[in-house]
Formats: C-alpha cells, sequence, structure tokens
C-alpha cells in the first residue's frame, strides 16, 4: 500500500468526503480522486460506497483503514523521532489551546519567542476541540484535562476558576438570580450542546432548569462578548472578568475550579524549538501567579 495513497484514503474515511479530504490535505479535489481510485486498483478493491451522503467505507474499507493508520502511526512516530534530534532554534511549532487560554496566556508567550528566537514560526489553533498529539495535529496543547495516554508527557500550569457573570445593564433590567431557583426567570448562555454537552446542566453548582437558555455558542470568548453585551447570565474566567468593566460577578462564593496543563508527545521534548516555545508558555503562566 503506497503510503500517499493511503493518507489520501485515510482523510476520506476520516471527513466522509473527497472535497473535505482534499482541503484537509491541501491537495485539489482531482488529485485525491485518483490517488484513491490507484488505490483501490492496488487491492482490487472497492473501498467505498459512493453515497449522495458521502464516501461510506465498505467492508474491505474497514479493513484498510486498520492497515493504513498502522502505517500513519509508524510515519508519525517516525517523524516525531527525527524531530526529537533537531537542535535548530527555528522551523515551525504548532501549539492547541482554547480561545481564551490563547488569548490571555499563549499571545505573550509567543511574544516572548520571536523576541529571543526570531526563526520559530508558532502555528496556533485556538479551539476547544482537543487536538490528537499522537498524529501530530499540534506539537503542543494546553488542555482541561490530565491525559492519561502513557506517550504524552505533561505540566500542571495553573488552577483557574470560572464564576457567574451578568452585565451591569441585565442586572438593572432582571435583578440577580436567587440561589436555589434554578435561574427562573433569567436568561442564560452556554456553549452548543454539539461542543460541549451537559455543559448548560448547572452554572457553578446550580441547576439551570428554570432559566431560559438565550444564545449558545462554540467560543468562549464569544461567551464572554455575549454575557458583556447584556444577553444573559454566564459562566467565565474569573482571571479574565476584571478586563471587562461592564461585568459584574453574581454570587462570588460561588465557582468552579479547573485545571489547565502543557502536554507534548514525548518524542518532542528533546526538539529545541518545542522546548523554547514550552519553556516561554510555562514562563507566561508563572508570572501570572505573582
Amino acid at each position: 500500500m503506497d503510503w500517499d495513497n493511503a493518507r489520501i484514503f485515510l482523510a476520506i474515511y476520516r471527513i466522509g468526503t473527497l472535497r473535505g479530504a482534499a482541503a484537509l490535505l491541501q491537495i485539489d479535489q482531482a488529485t485525491a480522486g485518483r490517488r484513491l481510485a490507484a488505490l483501490e486498483s492496488s487491492l482490487d478493491a472497492r473501498l467505498f460506497l459512493r453515497t449522495p451522503g458521502g464516501y461510506v467505507p465498505t467492508a474491505a474499507g474497514e479493513l484498510a483503514f486498520a492497515a493504513a493508520e498502522r502505517m500513519e502511526q509508524a510515519a508519525d512516530q517516525l517523524q516525531r523521532q527525527m524531530q526529537g534530534l533537531d537542535h535548530r532554534l527555528s522551523g515551525v511549532v504548532r501549539v492547541a489551546a482554547s480561545e481564551t487560554v490563547a488569548s490571555y496566556f499563549i499571545m505573550e508567550a509567543i511574544r516572548r519567542v520571536h523576541v529571543h528566537h526570531p526563526d520559530i514560526r508558532v502555528v496556533l489553533s485556538a479551539s476547544i476541540q482537543i487536538s490528537n498529539l499522537t498524529r501530530r495535529e499540534a506539537d503542543l496543547a494546553i488542555r482541561n484535562v490530565k491525559p492519561d495516554n502513557p506517550d504524552l508527557i505533561q505540566r500542571h500550569l495553573a488552577r483557574k476558576e470560572v464564576g457567574l457573570y451578568a452585565s451591569r445593564s441585565y442586572l438593572a433590567q432582571h435583578g440577580e438570580p436567587k440561589p436555589g431557583t434554578a435561574f427562573a426567570g433569567h436568561a442564560l448562555v452556554t456553549y452548543q450542546q454539539s461542543v460541549l454537552p451537559g455543559w448548560s446542566d448547572t452554572f457553578c453548582g446550580e441547576p439551570t432548569g428554570n432559566g431560559h437558555i438565550a444564545v449558545e455558542l462554540n467560543s468562549g470568548m464569544m461567551i464572554i462578548d455575549a454575557v458583556a453585551a447584556g444577553l444573559g447570565i454566564g459562566e467565565l474566567p474569573t482571571h479574565m472578568a476584571p478586563a471587562y468593566p461592564e461585568l459584574v460577578r453574581i454570587w462570588p462564593t460561588r465557582s468552579e475550579p479547573y485545571d489547565l496543563w502543557l502536554v507534548m508527545h514525548g518524542d518532542l521534548n528533546r526538539t529545541a524549538r518545542v522546548r523554547a516555545v514550552a519553556d516561554a508558555i510555562v514562563d507566561v503562566f508563572e508570572a501570572d501567579k505573582v
């Protein structure tokens, strides 16, 4: 099985469309189609059923996926190990973090990297989706869940907390909610259920069943903006709220803690440019504790 063809097959399998796979791999759709046809020809098997809803793997496709995934894992491991021998303070480092963490911490870390190591180029993906470090979707990730994968190494960065907030204009119009009423008579701002299922079930330990969800968002920064705009009550990081003077904290004694971890694959621990970015991130979080 040719690896160039196999990686296109994997992208089609995971995304379900030829166009989506081509976009992911940054090739044109015709090339992706030719590569898939070449793979099917070499294996003498149909790997997908072409349906109006997308590409559905056949039984042969499921078997091919298992083999192609092993090829991918071996290729990724080789690349990580080669990177681990790289002592140059130049090149690309991919970092994944949530929007709020990226805005408040990672931008400053990138600034420090560019001051000391201008030949390092940081590619930052700001999303609450967890990047797969084994597949090299990122070299470094900041997560709020400690990984249990033995191939990953982690460092605890900080313990933060979220609190309840509303805008001054919202409270002037609706008043403050009463504890124990499950936000009866109040509007709430939350993540989309498809992004973080169950997020809106409770806010800082208070059930939300009697509240009205005014807006669901897929962005932490947009949630802060929506609460600041007076759309409703939301859970916000307490360390970011002071930057928004129109916000008022509700029930200040209530909060929910969360931890932040810096995670990388063990094979990259000795890569100079990855270590430089990791050290800058750690320094920013350490400075925040002072």
